[in-house]
Formats: structure tokens, C-alpha cells, sequence
């Protein structure tokens, strides 16, 4: 049997964190494309189904692409032809950008999601769990950035529910919050991530009767990021990723902070009027300029 796999996302799906040669040496990512050093979940679970299958793989992600470039840039690429499997895992970019918009975000993923079903497509997606917390970030930080990945969490609920496929809660696995499932700047799955994530994958396609005879393998060739390359890694990148972003996500996290700290507006004592007010919607989105 033959199975087209095509893989659309960003630097996760590319494999940043997980070096081919197993070496945590240089895990910055910019600008890296599928093939050039890394491997990763999507490649560990194509090689898996291609033990059972004739396996076309097609890894179209990019380094920091948002929901809008994968619309965009990276479905074009898959052609018009037939597809088996599509993997669909982007946002965590959009929650780091002054520009958030959930409604694009939303538009953006419902527009691929059609798509590639309409193609014949089984997606797979994923939740996203507390990066905040990973990221080890103060709570000022953490909350509101939590609120912007749950603002994705709602879209990626919406797809689920509407197209179906398969959907990995990350939040479901305990590991996730340990510090060996990470890479060295805790954004990107390390070797250990990536096994772990396509071999949830292909759990549950072989629960639904795909059959793949070798699966992803769990045991990890290469060694977690020692402390002094945890230290190494933020004087080189860390620091200055912060400085770049500090101008952008940071002044909106402050305001968040104070408009969460800032005492709620006492109740009027006058006599109620009958005039209707608006209510907000609950699914009201956070503003952002």
C-alpha cells in the first residue's frame, strides 16, 4: 500500500532540536528548511509508516513561518494530487508577535484544513501545552502568553471537531514539563520530543488501523543539553532573541500584566435603568496594537 505524507508547520516540524548526527552543538534553527541537519517527529514517523508502506514524504515547513506564510506559501506547495496524511502544527509564532490575530489564525488553518481533507487528507494536529512554564518565564509573562496559545488551543478545537483526523494534546504527557523533552533554548523538542511526539502519532494511527510494522523508535542516541550548554545557548541566542523581541512582545505583556492587576471598577449605587447594554462575547479575543 502507498501512503503521501506531506508535513506543513514551522521550525518543529522542520526538526529543529533534533540533530541529525545527535550532537546539541548549534540548535539555533534560524533559517533552517527540512534535510539540513535536522530530522524530527514528522521524519520519525514517515520513516515508521515506511516500514509497513510505500511512503511519499513531502516536508514543506519552515523556520518561524506563522498560520498566514503555511496558507500562504508552504500549501501551494503540496500540489493538487491525492494526499494520505497531512500534518498541520503551526501558531506558536503567531503568539510571539505584536500582530496576533486570532481571527487570521483561524481563517488561515480552516482555509488548509479544507483543503487537504478535501484531498483526501487525514490531519493531524496538535494542543499546545503552557510554553510559559517550560520557558521557566515570570507569571507576568507566562499569563498572558498563555492566553494567546489558548486563543489557538480553541482554533485547533475548532478543526478537530469539524474535520476530525488525529489531535495530540500535549498537556496529556507528563514529560513534557521535564527539561530532558526539550532542547537546549526550550522552544523546539529535543530528540527525546520529537520520539516522543511521532511515536504518539503513530499510536494512534495504528489504533485506527493503519499498520506500521517498526514504530518510532524512544531511545535517544544523543544526550540531553548539560547546564553549561543551557548557559551557552542563552548568552549566544537567547539574550539577543529577547532583545529583539523585547521591543515587540514585551510592551503588550506589561499592559496585560497591569490591566490584570489594576482594581475591577466599583458598582454604580444609583437605581438600575432598563436600557440594554451589549455583553461581550465569550469568545472575545485580547487587543493587541
Amino acid at each position: 500500500m502507498s501512503l503521501h505524507y506531506v508535513a506543513l508547520g514551522d521550525s518543529t516540524t522542520v526538526g529543529v532540536g533534533d540533530p541529525l548526527n545527535g550532537t546539541t552543538t548549534d540548535l539555533s534553527g534560524a533559517g533552517a528548511r527540512p534535510g539540513q541537519g535536522w530530522r524530527g517527529w514528522a521524519s520519525l514517523l514517515a520513516d515508521a509508516l515506511d516500514s509497513s508502506h510505500r511512503v511519499t514524504f513531502s516536508n514543506l515547513a519552515t523556520s518561524g513561518a506563522t498560520a498566514s506564510m503555511v496558507a500562504a506559501d508552504q500549501l501551494p506547495a503540496t500540489g493538487t494530487g491525492p494526499i494520505d496524511l497531512a500534518s498541520l502544527i503551526v501558531g506558536v509564532n503567531d503568539t510571539l508577535r505584536s500582530t496576533f490575530d486570532r481571527g487570521e489564525i483561524r481563517d488561515c488553518l480552516q482555509y488548509c484544513a479544507e483543503h487537504l481533507t478535501a484531498r483526501g487528507a487525514l490531519l493531524l494536529t496538535v494542543r499546545f501545552h503552557d510554553h510559559g512554564q517550560v520557558f521557566g518565564l515570570p507569571s507576568w509573562l507566562r499569563r498572558p502568553l498563555w492566553q494567546r496559545i489558548e486563543q489557538v488551543n480553541t482554533v485547533y478545537d475548532e478543526l478537530y471537531s469539524r474535520f476530525g483526523g488525529i489531535r495530540i494534546d500535549m498537556a496529556d504527557y507528563p514529560e513534557v514539563y521535564r527539561r530532558d523533552f526539550w532542547s537546549v533554548d526550550r522552544l523546539h523538542p529535543g530528540e527525546r520530543g520529537h520520539r516522543r511526539l511521532a511515536r504518539a502519532f503513530s499510536d494512534e494511527l495504528h489504533r485506527r488501523g493503519t499498520r506500521i510494522a517498526v514504530p518510532p523508535e524512544l531511545d535517544c542516541a544523543g544526550e540531553p543539553p548539560t547546564r553549561w550548554a543551557d548557559a551557552l545557548w542563552m548568552v549566544r541566542e537567547g539574550v539577543p532573541w529577547l532583545g529583539r523581541r523585547a521591543g515587540d512582545l514585551t510592551p503588550w505583556a506589561a499592559r496585560m500584566a497591569l490591566s490584570q492587576l489594576r482594581p475591577p471598577t466599583p458598582r454604580a449605587t444609583t437605581t438600575p435603568t432598563l436600557t440594554r447594554t451589549a455583553v461581550p462575547s465569550a469568545d472575545a479575543e485580547v487587543q493587541t496594537t
